[in-house]
């Protein structure tokens, strides 16, 4: 009967797993992932690897510790094994062990924690090194200094993107239904807008938020950012990407009745790409900026 049971529970479990994917596509959610996004900036490696390489075995580890502590407590200190109760009250170095350790688990995590919210926060000069990919390695990676700074506005419920330098923003709104799905290629439900933030594959990009009426919270899971939208505050972070494509991500702070609908698309182009479409912005309009751009590819069923 049990080995009945096994079998049907391992069919199951193998027909799940391929019916779903297991891991999230690139820039975008997918049903069924239990991973992260993939990273495409040293930020999100950073983030990436203290997740995986340190919280999770440290998670599992403490898992362990408690299982076999119920696991002998259960086998030695039943009322079989122990027909008469110990009658002490406490021990001192247990009292010790218990409270020490936890002390110490999260001064181990919290020193790489420490790291990578500095790194997001600090602005790269061209000089100081970043974690990257390799978390026990400090300065493992060369970040230049910014050459492009966007403005992010979060407004009920839309963003507005202005580019500082070239004095020029544009609105970014969710798509409806019907224009979503007349959009070729069909991009993502509840993630596709009119106007993509556009920026250049390789260049470092200073973020400024802020918020025009209440507390937003602008966040790109493959970037490794998330910045918070405060009403005369002005929130600074930053990225580079290393990989063109359209990355996706959402208001991360209850704004309202439609925060479910306020999403954010970054899409990453070449250089050349990039500078034809900031002309083309400065001299005309955001559509025609955008018929500049290469053609979407196709993304994901969502």
């Amino acid at each position: 009967m049990a080995g009945k049971f096994l079998r049907s529970l391992g069919i199951a479990l193998g027909a799940f797993l391929t019916s779903t994917r297991v891991f999230a596509a690139e820039g975008q959610p997918t049903p069924g992932e239990i991973g992260m996004q993939d990273s495409v900036t040293p930020i999100g490696d950073s983030i990436h690897t203290f997740h995986n390489g340190i919280l999770l075995w440290t998670a599992v580890l403490v898992s362990l510790l408690v299982l076999a502590l119920l696991v002998i407590i259960i086998v030695r200190f039943n009322a079989r094994a122990n027909p008469t109760p110990a009658r002490f009250t406490h021990n001192t170095l247990i009292e010790v062990v218990w409270t020490a350790l936890p002390v110490i688990i999260l001064v181990i995590i919290a020193i790489p924690s420490f790291a990578i919210l500095t790194d997001q926060l600090t602005m790269p000069d061209g000089q100081r090194k970043y974690l990257g990919s390799n978390i026990f390695s400090f300065g493992s990676v060369d970040v230049p200094a910014p050459a492009l700074t966007v403005k992010v506005t979060g407004s009920q419920w839309y963003w507005t993107y202005e580019y500082v330098d070239q004095q020029k923003s544009i609105d970014s709104v969710i798509l409806s239904e019907a224009d979503r799905l007349a959009q070729t290629p069909v991009q993502p439900r509840l993630l596709a807008v009119n106007n993509m933030l556009i920026v250049p594959v390789n260049t470092t990009v200073r973020v400024q938020v802020t918020a025009a009426d209440v507390i937003h919270a602008f966040a790109v899971p493959s970037f490794g950012i998330i910045n918070d939208a405060v009403p005369g505050r002005l929130n600074e972070t930053w990225f580079n990407a290393r990989k063109e494509g359209v990355f996706y991500g959402q208001c991360r702070e209850l704004c309202g009745k439609d925060h479910a609908f306020m999403p954010i698309a970054v899409r990453v182009v070449s250089a050349e790409a990039f500078a034809t479409w900031m002309a083309a912005l400065q001299s005309g309009s955001v559509a025609d900026a955008n018929k500049t751009l290469p053609p979407l590819s196709a993304a994901p069923a969502a």
